[in-house]
């Protein structure tokens, strides 16, 4: 069972193997009943993050062997309840890091260099010459990077950072020396808040990491910092958010993902100084086929008797 539209890559896969598919050809979720109706019977179920799989789904999909989550991020399966119903569930690491790590960087400098508004600025017909004090944006050559969370796609931001010769600090549960030989620096959280001019958001959403972008926090930063966010929404609390950038605590946000999503708070599309992106981080060719390439492989290993090498 395929819930939603995938490359092409991972359909063949599957109907190489000879496996019968029920393949919904649509870019939208189906309410979680609706989608249920038509995968009861399937032994194995590709989805989507905007799909939600929780235990009442899993109990009733009796046949149900594993769950191939087409993202790296998996909240929206109740994992749980999946185990205990002896369910395998998989994700898509590694192959989409590249492709998140040069959107959030391009959403660094695009709100760092006021790119959007220059753009809106030609459209509306407001250019009619070099001005000096024009647009006027901030170098980043110089600057401190924190990095919150440096897990794979963390990692690809601070290596990008190097290259533009930013100083790079990050704050992980322990220091990763494959970051510490690059010059990176491993910091507290207090610290990464306090020294940092951009921060840039790759934590996955826990009880622990909910809301850590909040009004305490957005208050023990730097005035006049960046914040990046293409980890998860839940990460930061959007109107605390709001207020960070209208009072100039913030100089501006790069946003690819929101706390309520798809919903999106609606005073942050007021705001010139923040560039909002619709979820768009893995959106390669590349990274989208890689991905529906190793959803099919994990179904396919697990229906074969084999454990997936990328097993949740």
């Amino acid at each position: 069972m395929i819930s939603q539209k995938i490359p092409d890559s991972g359909i063949v896969l599957l109907e190489e193997r000879g496996y019968e598919l029920v393949y919904l050809d649509q870019e939208y979720p189906l309410e979680t009943e609706e989608l249920l109706k038509v995968c009861r019977d399937a032994d194995a179920l590709l989805c989507l993050l905007s799909d939600h799989i929780n235990a009442d789904f899993l109990q009733q999909c009796h046949k149900l062997q594993v769950v191939a989550n087409y993202a790296v991020g998996y909240e929206n399966i109740d994992v749980p309840t999946a185990r205990e119903r002896g369910i395998v569930v998989t994700n898509t690491p590694d192959v989409l890091s590249k492709a998140t790590a040069d959107l959030a960087f391009g959403l660094l400098l695009a709100v760092s260099r006021r790119i959007v508004e220059a753009h809106q600025y030609i459209l509306e017909g407001e250019f009619d010459g070099w001005k000096s004090t024009l647009l006027l944006g901030t170098e980043i050559s110089g600057k401190t990077l924190g990095v919150l969370g440096a897990g794979r796609i963390g990692t690809e931001m601070a290596k990008r950072a190097i290259g533009f010769d930013m100083d790079v600090i990050y704050h992980s549960r322990s220091p990763k020396s494959h970051l510490d030989d690059t010059g990176c620096r491993w910091v507290d959280l207090e610290t990464l808040l306090s020294e940092s001019d951009f921060i840039s958001l790759h934590l996955p959403l826990t009880t622990e990491t909910k809301l850590i972008i909040n009004a305490k926090t957005l208050a023990r930063m730097k005035q006049g910092v960046y914040l990046i966010n293409t980890g998860r929404g839940k990460l930061v609390d959007e109107q605390a958010l709001v207020t960070a950038l209208r009072t100039g605590q913030l100089a501006g946000a790069g946003l690819d993902v929101y706390e309520l999503e798809p919903d999106i708070h609606p005073e942050l599309t007021e705001l010139n100084n923040v560039v909002l992106l619709p979820h768009i981080g893995s959106a390669t060719t590349e990274a989208r086929d890689k991905m529906a390439g190793l959803c099919a492989s994990a179904i396919i290993d697990v229906l074969e008797g084999r454990t997936p090498p990328n097993q949740v």
